[in-house]
């Protein structure tokens, strides 16, 4: 028999990942919740026990889901610090990390950009939710920052809760079912408009950074997408590789 791998070839560990990730994305197994032992899904789909826990590490590896040994796996959860630190990279100049606190400026629904659209791919004329906010860090305004989503997979955030959270995430996992699982970010160096100096206190032409972030949800699909416009005397953009 020919083994070579083909375009469609998917390992079955792989196969099995997929399956399991379709039952916590239809919201079979919700987060926080344990799934079923790594014998009693073995014995379900027919592959060993070697198998399948290799699909449970590769979900474990994507942070979908957390393994505790001897407990067995939960469906991971967006709690604030685990919004913070997987997807807040800014930090003060020393290392240090601070909770960012928001302040919310504006919440709508309204026709989606060009932009938007693009990145949220969308068709045209579709309606978004965009919430605007100036993040504080140690009670100073670091960012001013614009999210913007699908009206159709979050509707009614334009209205409820009543006040937003701090941590936008776990929100949309918790009252939508949309678990943000990976994010991509692009950096600009930016001059601060009539904006920032409103939002931030900072004079006109002031260099910023702007982060431009597509954030995805477990199937890879893209549910927001976020710029920040960032004052960095203070604090810098760590990632560490």
């Amino acid at each position: 028999m020919d083994t070579q791998a083909t375009p469609a070839f998917r390992p079955l560990y792989q196969q099995i990942k997929d399956v399991l990730l379709a039952r916590i994305v239809s919201g079979e197994w919700a987060p926080g919740t344990f799934i079923p032992s790594e014998s009693a899904l073995s014995r379900e789909y027919a592959v060993s026990v070697g198998t399948l826990r290799k699909a449970l590490d590769a979900l474990a590896s994507d942070q979908v889901v957390i393994r505790y040994q001897g407990k067995g796996t939960v469906v991971a959860t967006h709690d604030a610090d685990r919004s913070l630190f997987q997807f807040f990279h800014l930090v003060r100049l020393d290392g240090q990390r601070s909770l960012p606190i928001s302040r919310v400026l504006r919440r709508e629904r309204r026709k989606a950009t060009a932009e938007e659209a693009r990145a949220l791919e969308l068709e045209a004329g579709e309606e978004v939710i965009h919430i605007r906010r100036v993040r504080e860090l140690d009670d100073h305004p670091a960012l001013l920052e614009d999210a913007v989503v699908s009206a159709r997979l979050f509707a009614g955030l334009e209205t409820a809760p009543e006040p937003l959270p701090n941590t936008l995430y776990h929100l949309y996992q918790q009252q939508f079912g949309c678990s943000v699982a990976s994010a991509e970010e692009r950096l600009f160096a930016v001059a601060a408009d009539t904006q920032d100096k409103t939002h931030l206190g900072v004079e006109a032409g002031t260099p910023l950074l702007e982060i431009r972030r597509i954030a995805r949800d477990l199937q890879g699909r893209p549910v927001e997408w976020r710029v920040s416009r960032c004052e960095t005397s203070q604090h810098c953009y760590v990632n560490a590789l």
